[in-house]
């Protein structure tokens, strides 16, 4: 491919010359995206987070608000566009400029980083607060049960940023965020460094939740769940004075597996009568030496031709040992999921020098988060799309390309007659219109 006289040059096709230029007026790549500005309107996300956010600029000289500049990053991260410098054209995108409801040119790459970084702590906070208010205000009647599922991964980071440790399970220097569901909505999106224990801050964010939660809805069931990084006895003893349900992994140890070899002895004598793997699940009391008493412990023996596969879960809950654990505990597993998601919207992009500006990051792709989440559970129910994932949505429903034309009454986009999910994108445009 070559470049000639403003032309791009390709093969022929056919036996006619295939050319392009950049003459057609404005178009987009992400007509879709309209469903982002429609999401937030209805929930008034980001409208939400710009107000908690502290300014500390000069109200007389300000070209690009607080708002503009959180939706810019917000819109772009969802529309697939990962890092700030994507912004040199971007600002000038007719279809994000359309979102952020500016003419104007938007914020350029220098003026986004200052943005991400004049963003204090006490704002981040904040935050994080108007994520759990919109959690709230997302459901129309009480909920009887709400399940928060804890979990960390790890963002692997390159260069000097502050707060940088390296973590010898992961083999990498790292951060290790912390996140806390509910179902498939976020509740919390929390950026701690490597060189802690896997649980630090779970308790106090637990803590807080709870009292949140619970003063808006007092006859909530609240559930931890978590895997065996969280099983920490005094953290469980301030659940079951606090009666909070909770359902979390153990670690195997030899203690777990004596008093579950009975367990394993029957799944292991199945599997030599039937040559099919065999699960036995059962319960017993223990204590680990530093516990203040013995819990209630779910096991799972497993046999099969690779041999033992034993699982332990400490519990409150009322039920059988298979209900709690294969209804209850392994349903843990879709928030791996949703962690994936993040991945999806760049959550790991944190590289920045400053710690606190790679927290705002990870809020910005959570906000992202929220938006998608929120089209797919209002927009998106009963439709083939219910359940997909965030990049599969991106693709087929914000990454549509269009020719935008504009008038003193309306602005058009003319999406292609070809375009392969035109009544999947009228049902979401109608569930979301706000008039």
């Amino acid at each position: 491919m070559t470049e000639c006289s403003g032309k791009i040059i390709f093969s022929r096709v056919l036996g006619r010359a295939v050319e392009a230029d950049f003459a057609g007026g404005e178009l987009t790549s992400d007509a879709g995206g309209v469903l982002l500005h429609d999401a937030d309107r209805r929930m008034g996300l980001t409208q939400a987070l710009a107000e908690v956010i502290s300014d500390p600029r000069d109200p007389a000289r300000i070209v690009h608000s607080v708002k503009d500049m959180l939706r810019q990053r917000v819109y772009a991260i969802a529309l697939g566009y990962e890092d700030g410098n994507d912004h040199q054209q971007l600002r000038n995108d007719p279809l994000l400029r359309l979102l952020c409801e500016r003419d104007e040119q938007l914020g350029s790459p220098p003026t986004l980083c200052r943005f991400e970084n004049f963003v204090n702590r006490a704002s981040l906070w904040r935050m994080a607060d108007v994520l759990v208010e919109k959690f709230i205000t997302s459901h129309s009647a009480p909920p009887q049960e709400l399940i928060l599922d804890f979990d960390a991964t790890d963002f692997e980071i390159h260069g000097g940023q502050e707060l940088r440790f390296f973590h010898g399970y992961y083999d990498c220097y790292c951060f290790l965020p912390l996140y806390v569901f509910c179902d498939d909505q976020l509740l919390c999106a929390y950026l701690r460094p490597s060189k802690i224990d896997a649980a630090k801050h779970a308790w106090a964010i637990l803590a807080l939740l709870a009292e949140r939660l619970r003063r808006a809805w007092p006859e909530v069931r609240l559930i931890f769940r978590g895997d065996s990084s969280f099983a920490r006895w005094k953290m469980l003893r301030w659940c079951e004075r606090h009666d909070i349900g909770y359902i979390v992994g153990l670690a195997r140890n030899a203690r777990l597996q004596s008093l579950g070899a009975g367990f394993m002895q029957s799944a292991r004598e199945k599997f030599e009568a039937t040559g099919e793997k065999q699960r036995v699940l059962g319960e017993f009391q223990y204590a680990a030496d530093s516990w203040d008493k013995p819990r209630r412990v779910v096991a799972r023996a497993e046999y099969g031709e690779q041999g033992e596969n034993p699982r332990f879960v400490v519990t409150n809950l009322a039920g059988t040992p298979a209900h709690l654990y294969e209804d209850v505990y392994c349903a843990r597993g879709e928030m791996e999921n949703r962690i994936k998601e993040q991945l999806m919207l760049f959550a790991d992009r944190v590289s920045d020098h400053r710690f606190a500006a790679n927290q705002l990051r990870v809020l910005l792709a959570a906000t992202a988060y929220v938006l998608v989440e929120h089209i797919r559970r209002v927009a998106l129910a009963e439709t083939e799309l219910k359940q997909a994932q965030a990049d599969t949505i991106r693709l087929k429903l914000f990454k549509i390309g269009a020719r935008i034309t504009r008038s003193a009454r309306r602005i058009v986009l003319h999406l292609s007659a070809s375009y392969p999910y035109q009544d999947l994108l009228r049902t979401a445009a109608a569930r979301l219109a706000v008039t």
